[in-house]
């Protein structure tokens, strides 16, 4: 049997010497040099007063890394961040050997206010020095993340003054029916009391809050939206795995070294809302030259015609530009697939009643011939569906009547006659519109290598914040502190951007 030599687990005694744990070209590494030598703290130092008296306070340097440090690892809680600086010596190093208590990491970054956007600022200019911002192409993009709020105390001022009242109405119902029941056990007593006691706090929460709150919380269009009782600044918005309360993180990326030039966070899922703000915050770093990506969900007449105004040119295709592409023919295939192991192969399609795609339509003459061949006579040019334009068509009685295929051509054919269908006419568009504009620019040559190019720069970003950095969500409430909270996981993105391009090596 071969003998190996063994190994030691557990706990050992080292001498270790911290600075060399910091290897160059590592994240640490950067983030130390960038902390001491390159970044301005001087706004967390004007919060201290203790030079003459009061204890000594942690360096804001040291809690500065200490925090960047555990969220490049995916920790977020205070308290693991704690634990680390104890436990782990690469903590251990960038701290300093300094234990700070979770109350005090917690509450740096809490209180970091607009200082994180200050941060971002420097960091960004050092990437700049460094060359990494090519300014050719920005691709914006964003996600949605839930925060720490609460998705179930969401709703109208309305809604919450019924609760209120109905809160109210059930205790006055349960002194009511102590008053008139007989005397009942201690426990039961106690019972009833502790929870007439908490229905009462929570009316007088509720009374409290919409006192605080006069008016209900109106979004960027001017509707009416839902407030929500623990964090009023997020939204509630929709998400391909559900509804969550939350903000979306909005980022900026240049296609150089895929450098994040702006980050920000808001409270609303309005994605068009957003592009106008991302491209004002990003006006000190572009070039005359410097074009905008993005994808469906900012495409609006406001948002372009901001753009064409500014001259800004910019690459953002409609929801309808995949049915126009040719690459994304067959996509279909791949929306629904129950297991890896899912029959890509067209399955055959059961029988069904016939659509307006079964008839031939010629916009040109202006007619219509059904499956059976049978012309179908127009009853309506100039008609509005939803809004629409469209052309309308009727079977002749005579054909409709003696067809064989009225089963296949009508819902029920005993009651219904003649088959009626309609046709939507497209929108008549100017060649100055900026939607016709846009639509032309997407469906050219140079419209789908951008759309390629705007992949290949922003999501490969949005990949490492949200899988190797293990953002699934906000941990604190109010839009500036949230906002701030993104800031620093997009500045972790760039330092760790300036190591591996060998900045301080």
């Amino acid at each position: 049997m071969p003998r190996f030599k063994s190994v030691h687990k557990g706990l050992k005694l080292l001498p270790v010497d911290f600075d060399k744990q910091l290897l160059p070209g590592s994240f640490e590494h950067a983030l130390c040099y960038l902390v001491d030598h390159e970044l301005d703290l001087s706004g967390f130092h004007a919060r201290y007063r203790n030079d003459v008296e009061g204890a000594p306070a942690f360096d804001p340097a040291v809690l500065l890394k200490i925090v960047l440090l555990a969220y490049s690892r995916g920790i977020v809680s205070s308290r693991k961040m704690e634990a680390a600086c104890r436990e782990h010596v690469l903590f251990m190093a960038v701290s300093g050997d300094s234990q700070p208590h979770f109350t005090t990491l917690a509450a740096f970054v809490s209180n970091m206010g607009d200082l994180a956007a200050k941060l971002f600022a420097q960091v960004l200019a050092v990437c700049d020095r460094q060359g990494l911002i090519g300014r050719e192409m920005f691709a914006i993009d964003g996600v949605k993340l839930p925060s720490n709020a609460s998705k179930a105390r969401s709703g109208t001022r309305a809604d919450f003054l019924r609760q209120a009242e109905k809160m109210e109405k059930a205790a006055r119902a349960m002194i009511e029916r102590q008053r008139q029941s007989d005397h009942s056990p201690e426990g039961e007593d106690q019972r009833a009391a502790r929870q007439l006691e908490r229905l009462q706090a929570s009316a007088r929460q509720l009374r409290a809050w919409l006192n605080d709150n006069p008016e209900d919380h109106k979004g960027v269009t001017g509707r009416v939206n839902l407030s929500n009782r623990t964090d009023n600044e997020s939204a509630k918005m929709a998400t391909g795995k559900g509804v969550i309360q939350g903000y979306t993180g909005v980022a900026a990326v240049d296609e150089k070294a895929q450098i994040i030039v702006e980050a920000q966070a808001h409270g609303t899922g309005a994605e068009q809302a957003l592009l106008g703000p991302a491209v004002e915050a990003t006006a000190h770093v572009r070039s005359p030259d410097t074009c905008y990506t993005a994808d469906a969900g900012y495409h609006s007449r406001a948002g372009l015609e901001q753009l064409s105004a500014a001259g800004i040119p910019a690459y953002i295709p409609d929801n309808g530009y995949r049915q126009r592409d040719p690459r994304y023919a067959g996509q279909e295939l791949h929306l629904s697939k129950p297991d890896p192991l899912w029959d890509k192969n067209p399955k055959p399609r059961a029988s069904k009643l016939y659509t307006p795609a079964d008839f031939r339509f010629d916009p040109e003459q202006k007619t219509c011939v059904c499956p059976a061949g049978k012309s179908l006579y127009g009853n309506g040019s100039h008609c509005l569906i939803k809004g629409l334009r469209a052309i309308k068509f009727q079977g002749a009685m005579r054909d409709c009547l003696a067809c064989l295929q009225r089963a296949k051509c009508l819902r029920n054919p005993e009651k219904t006659a003649a088959r009626q269908v309609a046709f939507f006419l497209p929108r008549a568009q100017r060649e100055d519109d900026v939607l016709e504009q846009m639509r032309q620019r997407i469906d050219s040559p140079q419209g789908r290598e951008m759309i390629g190019r705007r992949f290949a720069t922003v999501e490969p970003v949005f990949g490492n914040l949200r899988y190797n950095k293990r953002l699934d969500r906000f941990t604190l409430r109010g839009r500036e502190r949230v906002d701030g909270q993104w800031k620093l996981y997009c500045l972790i993105h760039n330092i760790e951007k300036l190591a591996t391009h060998g900045a301080w090596q």
